[in-house]
This record gives C-alpha cells, structure tokens and sequence, in this order.
C-alpha cells in the first residue's frame, strides 16, 4: 500500500495476542491435550481463516467461540475429545508479556503519546492479562473487536478506534506482530508499525507497513522519529 508522509501519531494502539503477550502456555496446554508438537501455529492460522471467513459472510461470532471451534475440529482430527479444548483456551489467562512491552510503553508515555491496546480479543481477557503482568496503568483504553462486531482488519474496527479514542485515523498508529492486521490499519489511513515476531518477512502483497523493526523497542522509536 501506498503511504502518504507520515507524522508522529497522538495515540499508539497494539495488537495483543502474539504482539504483546506470547502464545506458549497455549502451546504447553496443547501438548498436555495429546496434540502433536508443533500445532499451535496451524491452530492459529485456521482460527484467524475462520473469523475471517465469517466476518466475510456477514456473520460475528466472537473470538473464544471461533477459536474453541477450531480447536475442537482440530482435536477431532487426532481422535482427542472436544471437552479438551476449554482447557486449553483457558491458558489464554496465563499469557506472558513480551519482555519489550514495559519499556516500549514507557518510551511512549515518556514522549506525551497514549497508548491503547485494540484486540480481536474480549476486552475483560486484555484487561485482566494487562493487570496480571503490571502494565494496566500504562494503557488508557482497551478497545475490542466486540464494540463493533467486526474483525480486525476490517477498516470499521480501526475508525472505531479513531472515534473511541478522540483522534483522526491519521494520528493513530497501529503496532502489530501480523501483516495482515497493518494491512487493515494501513488502509483505513493509519499510521503503522510492524514488529517481526511472528513473521520473519512482511507479506509483499499486503505492501509496507510505515515503520518496521525486530522489537516493539525499535517500532516504537521509528514512530517517534516522524516527524511532529
């Protein structure tokens, strides 16, 4: 996609689930099911195909409900029984944060920039992980997929995000590990920051995302280096 010049945004919102907090108690919690090693990514790629694909159709399903569902077909795939799956989604409490997560906020918050979290997520899942690992104080609105029924990166959920958070689309910045969630960002006219996590290189048929770097530490600091 193509960017027009870009300023340093009032307000930066991340993704959550693989941006801020890591997937691994789910992975263990797979395992303890009986599923081979190695499932959590094919896990999460069907769940994302799903939401998807519902949200295409017109339909809204939220996020524990579509997620337990392809969990519970890939658990009928290995003869393991669906009753396994509410298990392991309850490893979704436990997620740890990234160890960049503190002083990428902090970085932001020192520089007079808000920062929001915006997530596929329920908003009470985000709060109580963003409590749990001490970072509740440094993020001023969590904002879900539920308020408007849609899934990111439909444009809808990042104007919203705009609107919630008193801003133009143009001085908010969505940082998330995925390139399809920048891609989203990016054509509703915001500012974007990709962080290689998940994805060693950023799809080039979803474009380039504004800024980029190998930690939220290194996006943060391209974000505070447009210009004012």
């Amino acid at each position: 996609m193509a960017h027009a010049p870009r300023t340093r945004p009032a307000v930066v919102a991340f993704d959550v689930v693989g941006t801020l907090f890591s997937l691994d108690p789910i992975a263990a919690r797979m395992r303890e099911a009986g599923l081979p090693d190695g499932r959590l990514t094919e896990w999460f790629a069907r769940f994302l195909r799903d939401a998807f694909a519902l949200d295409a159709a017109g339909g809204y399903v939220p996020f524990r409900q579509v997620a337990g569902g392809a969990l519970e077909v890939m658990l009928a795939e290995h003869g393991l029984p669906a009753s396994s799956a509410a298990t392991v989604l309850q490893g979704f409490s436990e997620l740890p944060p990234h160890s960049d997560v503190r002083p990428a906020f902090e970085q932001l918050r020192g520089a007079g920039i808000r920062v929001a979290a915006l997530s596929n997520g329920a908003a009470e899942t985000t709060r109580r992980l963003l409590e749990r690992a001490e970072l509740a104080t440094l993020v001023e609105r969590i904002i879900s997929i539920d308020e408007v029924r849609r899934w990111k990166p439909h444009r809808e959920v990042y104007l919203h995000a705009a609107r919630v958070l008193d801003v133009t689309p143009t001085a908010l910045a969505l940082v998330a590990a995925h390139a399809w969630d920048v891609l989203g960002a990016g054509r509703a006219g915001l500012t974007t920051g990709w962080v290689s996590r998940e994805e060693s290189a950023f799809q080039p048929a979803m474009g380039e995302p504004t800024v980029r770097g190998r930690t939220l530490t290194e996006v943060v600091e391209g974000l505070l280096a447009l210009k004012t």
